[in-house]
């Protein structure tokens, strides 16, 4: 099926491409990892999930690494080859760029096709299971495991709040404050000292505080009631995943977003057909960028080689937001910036060529005197 040029050109994109995208997701990695690590430190993620959590955020991202790989990949491969005259090489046994455009493109249906799943079924369910992970770590920012020292805490919804001003051991209060409003008479309650424990039949957890005071009513009102007490148990009830509801579109199955006349689920669906259509746009755009001669100059094509790779990605999040936001028409989508990227592209490049040499002809020659 494959030439020995087909194999040869798919092996060296293929090297380059596993080793840019290797990158790719280590430089993801660390960051995402430091980042985690931050949120494990101010007690918001339990240490337990930080491996979960990293995993899963790089599996959301590998979708939009995949494209900028592929063509950085391509590039590579290609400037080795006319460095080493190859391509000349090639051009000279009757193989130009439509062949080398053949070569190329059995590498890029494979890898469009995998981002197509990356896009559209892995990384939905992927940033579903982010948002759960959120949820339970905002639960778990208010109940007693995530409570730190000289902090407030809420809790269901805001209507109970809780302070400690020190912590010894883990497990003793010093100076707590608790104001309770799940009921008509607020109940405020103070003690100097207390524990937070954890029941192991049904594991929920508690604050327990001793020797303090309660003060419960309605302010201005005559039956206000302060009272001593010695023992006093607040129980702080997980929210749980029963009510939780993923509002985040990029969560959404994409058979919801088919169809919907929203414009951000709209925005939303292109932006998952925009990844594989890239690694095609991208790829119609290395070999014009790719010197082919050593008579041509290669700084010019490497800064527009760079000029595209930025400008194409810049221009992908500026599009998606000004369709959002309604300041394009509904019929021009967000995917125009890559069919403008490929105009201005070629249209920059084609004067070396075959425009120039036209125009070249066409000039009148001076006449000598």
């Amino acid at each position: 099926m494959f030439s020995i040029v087909d194999r040869y050109i798919l092996l060296e994109v293929l090297k380059v491409f596993t080793a840019i995208l290797g990158t790719f997701l280590l430089v993801v990695l660390s960051m995402l990892f430091l980042r985690t690590l931050e949120e494990v430190n101010v007690g918001a993620l339990g240490s337990d999930m930080v491996i979960r959590f990293v995993s899963l955020q790089v599996a959301r991202d590998i979708s939009s690494l995949m494209p900028p790989a592929f063509f950085i990949s391509v590039l590579i491969a290609l400037g080795r080859m006319s460095r080493d005259n190859e391509l000349i090489a090639l051009s000279a046994c009757g193989l130009g760029s439509g062949r080398i455009y053949r070569s190329l493109f059995y590498l890029a249906l494979p890898a469009a096709l995998l981002t197509v799943w990356f896009s559209f079924t892995l990384r939905p369910l992927v940033v579903s299971e982010i948002q759960k992970i959120l949820h339970q770590r905002k639960d778990q920012a208010h109940q007693v495991s995530g409570i730190k020292q000289g902090r407030f805490y809420q809790h269901e919804q805001g209507l109970v709040t809780i302070y400690v001003e020190k912590i010894e051991g883990k497990k003793r209060l010093r100076n707590v404050f608790i104001h309770d409003r799940r009921q008509e008479r607020i109940r405020l309650v103070i003690s100097e000292t207390g524990v937070r424990r954890v029941d192991e039949a049904s594991g929920d957890q508690f604050v327990t505080l001793l020797n303090g005071r309660r003060y419960e009513g309605v302010p201005g009102q005559p039956d206000y009631s302060i009272s001593a007490f010695e023992r006093y148990n607040q129980r702080l009830e997980a929210t749980g995943l029963e009510h939780f509801q993923n509002r985040k579109r990029a969560g959404f199955q994409t058979k919801t977003l088919l169809g919907s006349e929203d414009l951000q689920d709209q925005a939303e669906l292109q932006y998952r057909i925009g990844g594989p259509l890239a690694i095609f746009t991208l790829t119609l755009l290395t070999i014009p960028l790719t010197v082919k001669s050593p008579r041509q100059r290669t700084g010019g094509r490497i800064f527009l080689a760079l000029l595209t790779y930025f400008s194409f990605f810049n221009l992908q999040r500026l599009a998606e937001t000004w369709f959002e936001t309604g300041v394009t028409p509904s019929w021009l989508g967000s995917l125009w910036y890559q069919a403008l990227i490929l105009v201005l592209v070629l249209a920059i490049l084609l004067p070396e060529g075959h425009w120039r040499k036209r125009l070249m002809r066409r000039s009148p020659r001076a006449v000598p005197g």
